[in-house]
């Protein structure tokens, strides 16, 4: 697998499929066919519209789309994107509101790195930024950075948080979700070992693999069946000659897809049938909510495969982080350390990626830390967007992560601080779901 012919062939069938879905679209839409009563024509046209828009997709970067905030004086505040820090495989970026005073809140928002774009977390970016000062993880499509700018692995993706960490100070609230949550914990440690004025005030970890043994999911147990030697053979792949890596081994984005569409495929091929139902009643539209959801699911991103294989190694099969003994260059990371960054864990109790427990273990790693600064929360019938993206995010645990920094920052917390419920440590385990954070 490792060699361009591979990447491209593959490359050329999306481009093929991309072809025929605009051919199709537009012999389905000459005029002439209106004088034919066969709702044939309509068809085909509404199959090649959805199909090109579909294989385009998956190669085009989505934008933010965020454009403006509402203020606290009524008036639309134009939001502006700026490079703090710039890097070969990601960077550090800034929600800018113009006109508008800054908020006490400081918040970087630890996007994953998990075939998707960072603008997976765009509807987390929009309910954050009227009551923040937002940084978020830009990180880069492998296919893009040429060979000579070296290699990134998850050593590498610590030390990136790390250099962003201290670029935004001690008053930052890291907010991280799914992927990067354990390589969070790891970039904190090392802060509050070697920088501490340097290491942030709180962490939100939401929905992230700790320690993937805690609670089997379909993703730990592919993780465990496959050997290593087995993945670098199915998945990894140079890139080819049309793209600025080219030669670069990576795990590329389309072959993500294919994964991440066979998990759910029977609801993916309804949705499309349905959709394509739509546009041939005349129905649909281009930003109706398939294809809003679509155009940012089907957009991925290759990841280096010396990223992609070390978290798989490193994470999920040695499980360096739930036993607490991550290296970076070679250096030993003590997470116990943390004795100050106070710490709020949220779980889904459908989250079937991260299953519920595999992110809890990171409290397990904090023995140091005083219980006053410590909060889990589970979310009752969440699945895994729910609890960083989707209602859940929005009407629930935003409330209570926006309370637990301001508690942490010594400022008065919302209305629904006055709702915390102090429970035991074996209760926050159990998953009772109060809709509360409960202290540990």
């Amino acid at each position: 697998m490792h060699n361009t012919f591979a990447y491209d062939m593959m490359e050329t069938v999306r481009v093929t499929n991309q072809w025929l879905g605009a051919s199709a679209q537009a012999f389905g839409s000459y005029p002439v066919h209106g004088l034919v009563a066969n709702p044939v024509f309509q068809m085909i046209s509404a199959w090649g519209d959805i199909t090109e828009r579909t294989f385009d997709r998956m190669v085009a970067r989505p934008d933010w789309g965020i454009d403006t905030v509402v203020g606290d004086d009524g008036r639309d505040h134009v939001v502006q994107t700026e490079t703090v820090v710039e890097r070969p495989f990601g960077n550090l970026t800034r929600f800018r509101v113009a006109g508008r005073p800054d908020r006490e809140r400081r918040v970087l928002l630890v996007a994953p790195m998990s075939g998707h774009y960072a603008t997976l977390v765009r509807s987390t970016v929009q309910s954050l930024l009227p009551d923040c000062e937002l940084w978020v993880t830009d990180w880069h499509n492998a296919r893009e950075i040429p060979v000579s700018e070296g290699k990134f692995d998850v050593e590498d993706y610590a030390k990136y948080l790390i250099e962003f960490l201290r670029e935004l100070g001690p008053d930052t609230n890291v907010v991280a979700v799914c992927q990067p949550v354990p390589l969070t914990l790891v970039a904190a440690a090392w802060l509050a070992r070697h920088e501490p004025k340097s290491q942030p005030a709180s962490m939100t970890l939401i929905g992230g693999p700790v320690d993937p043994d805690a609670a089997a999911t379909d993703v730990t147990d592919f993780g465990a069946r496959v050997t290593m030697g087995q993945l670098e053979r199915m998945v990894i792949q140079r890139v080819g000659f049309k793209y600025a890596g080219a030669g670069r081994l990576v795990y590329p984005g389309l072959l993500q897809l294919a994964s991440f569409i066979s998990m759910n495929l029977e609801t993916h091929r309804t949705a499309f049938s349905d959709q394509i139902m739509r546009t041939a009643k005349g129905e649909a539209s281009d930003h109706d909510k398939h294809n809003k959801f679509y155009d940012e699911y089907l957009a991925v991103m290759d990841m280096t495969a010396e990223f992609y294989l070390s978290t798989v190694d490193r994470i999920f099969k040695q499980r360096e982080i739930a036993t607490n003994s991550f290296t970076i260059d070679g250096e030993p990371v003590d997470i116990t350390v943390i004795d100050s960054i106070a710490t709020m864990v949220v779980e889904g109790e459908n989250d079937d990626i991260s299953a519920p427990g595999q992110c809890l273990a990171a409290m397990d790693l904090l023995p140091n830390l005083p219980d006053e600064k410590k909060a889990v929360h589970l979310e009752d019938g969440a699945g895994h967007y729910g609890i960083f993206a989707g209602r859940s995010w929005r009407e629930n645990i935003r409330p209570l992560v926006l309370d637990f920094i301001d508690r942490n920052a010594g400022r008065p917390g919302n209305r629904r601080a006055a709702n915390v419920k102090s429970a035991p440590r074996e209760t926050a385990r159990g998953g009772t779901g109060t809709g509360d954070a409960t202290p540990v």
